[in-house]
């Protein structure tokens, strides 16, 4: 098994789990089968994706298989943002496929942030699931101008007090009490939740409504028709690829999603005097304006829980592997914690973990499905997919059933991903675009000016 197959294993989440759930393994695929789906991908793609199709048709044969076991990607690992957010702008969307279609995609976004939770209640998932929205502050002068660009431009896209508010300092740091905060922009269409927990749920919640998960089965090739593995050929009308990050590994999909690595950690359970002192008892999800973003959340057992990409977050012809230099993710975590909330200086890191998300090269999540030849794919939500899985696993299944609702209607159904471009032009794209993106936080932080050059040229190395 490659090593970068058991990264998940380090992460707080994993580790949180019950004991007997951690051991739960399943029973990979001995010899060949028929059923009419199969899907590749035990992540939160895959299995909501299965649980879409079962729940809408209890008599489907759906199959998902796995090369780790069910979860084990960046479904376990990640921030714990269940959130409406989008992985682009409404003027991006727009220009595509017009301000309607752009409006009833943010809509469903936010809706699906209550699907998770009433479907997590509905299967008895205890996933520590707190809908306590989710707060961008200010912490200079040039963020907080950034956060009344973004009202004024939400305001004209016809969003409301109800959806997104901006804060003065004072009621910023009542609800999160940072060190540097001017202001913040909140909206309630977030939760923050233990990821792990909620993809070993949904995975119990297949099984118990009829799908079949077989883990440490790698996949040979996706094909129409059929998928083959190591020890096995599964035939299938349908067939989805829900691969994200981990895409580039499978033959001719290197340019298809862009792999980059995120790394977290998560402190000692803190004191009630540290959390009487800054707040945040609604845990709300949290982070600031700047560019190169770090994403927060407390945890339901009272730690922080924090994370970021890595400064040399992606690797030359979308390499796969393990994160060598956790220490190094660690100290430059501590650096960011440490500048948020000065009194955890020296507080003890009980967990580091990291591995990769999936990028489209439009930042586009799509799903697709070509019913001629049976092949279905669903992905690239850039690090934004802990809720946005949700949502395409029911578009997924909507479009395979043939179903004609308002979710085949959205902007990511049947959207055509660019490919990103060959080497050594990525690599040089993404370095020097992730490096101008630093570059440009660092000196509004030290002049306290907006640094628009630097700005604007990482914007068109990376395309957002």
């Amino acid at each position: 098994m490659n090593s970068f197959a058991r990264e998940h294993e380090s992460s707080f989440w994993w580790q949180d789990l019950d004991p007997d759930d951690r051991a739960d393994v399943r029973a990979p695929l001995a010899g060949d089968v028929h059923c009419d789906v199969v899907i590749v991908g035990a992540g939160f793609t895959g299995l909501w994706s299965a649980h879409s199709l079962l729940s809408i048709d209890p008599t489907l044969r759906v199959l998902v298989l796995d090369q780790w076991v069910a979860g084990a990607g960046a479904s376990s690992r990640n921030g714990g943002w269940c959130s409406g957010l989008l992985p682009l702008g409404w003027d991006d969307l727009a220009r595509r496929y017009g301000r309607d279609a752009t409006l009833t995609f943010q809509r469903e976004a936010d809706r699906t942030v209550d699907e998770i939770v009433r479907v997590v209640a509905e299967e008895g998932i205890d996933a520590g699931i707190a809908k306590g929205g989710y707060l961008c502050t200010a912490s200079n002068t040039v963020q907080l101008a950034s956060l009344r660009h973004q009202l004024a431009d939400a305001r004209s896209w016809g969003r409301t007090e109800d959806d997104l508010r901006l804060l003065d300092a004072a009621e910023a740091r009542s609800m999160i009490g940072a060190a540097r905060v001017e202001g913040g922009l909140y909206t309630p269409h977030c939760a923050a939740v233990q990821p792990a927990a909620l993809v070993r749920g949904l995975a119990r919640a297949v099984e118990r409504r009829g799908g079949v998960i077989h883990d440490h089965t790698r996949v040979l090739s996706i094909e129409p028709g059929r998928v083959v593995a190591e020890h096995g050929t599964v035939r299938a009308e349908v067939v989805v690829r829900a691969t994200e990050g981990y895409t580039a590994a499978l033959p001719g999909h290197r340019r298809r999603i862009l792999p980059v690595y995120t790394t977290m950690v998560a402190t000692e359970p803190l004191s009630d005097a540290f959390w009487d002192s800054v707040g945040w008892s609604e845990r709300a999800t949290f982070n600031d304006a700047r560019r190169v973003i770090f994403y927060a959340q407390r945890t339901a057992d009272g730690r922080i829980a924090i994370g970021r990409p890595e400064p040399r977050s992606y690797r030359f012809g979308s390499g796969l592997g393990v994160i060598e230099d956790l220490p190094g993710a660690e100290a430059r975590l501590r650096a960011v914690l440490t500048e948020q909330f000065p009194d955890l200086a020296k507080v003890r890191i009980d967990h580091r973990w990291g591995g990769v998300i999936g990028i489209p090269r439009d930042w586009t999540p799509a799903v697709t499905f070509d019913r001629g030849s049976g092949l279905a794919t669903a992905g690239g939500y850039t690090g934004d997919g802990v809720a946005l899985t949700n949502l395409a696993g029911r578009t997924l299944a909507d479009l395979v059933l043939g179903r004609d609702t308002e979710l085949v209607r959205l902007p990511i159904a049947q959207h055509a991903n660019p490919g990103w471009e060959p080497e050594p032009f990525r690599f040089v794209g993404v370095a020097l675009g992730s490096r101008l993106a630093r570059m440009a936080d660092d000196r509004e932080f030290r002049t306290e000016r907006p640094s628009r050059v630097l700005s604007g040229m990482a914007e068109r190395l990376t395309g957002i």
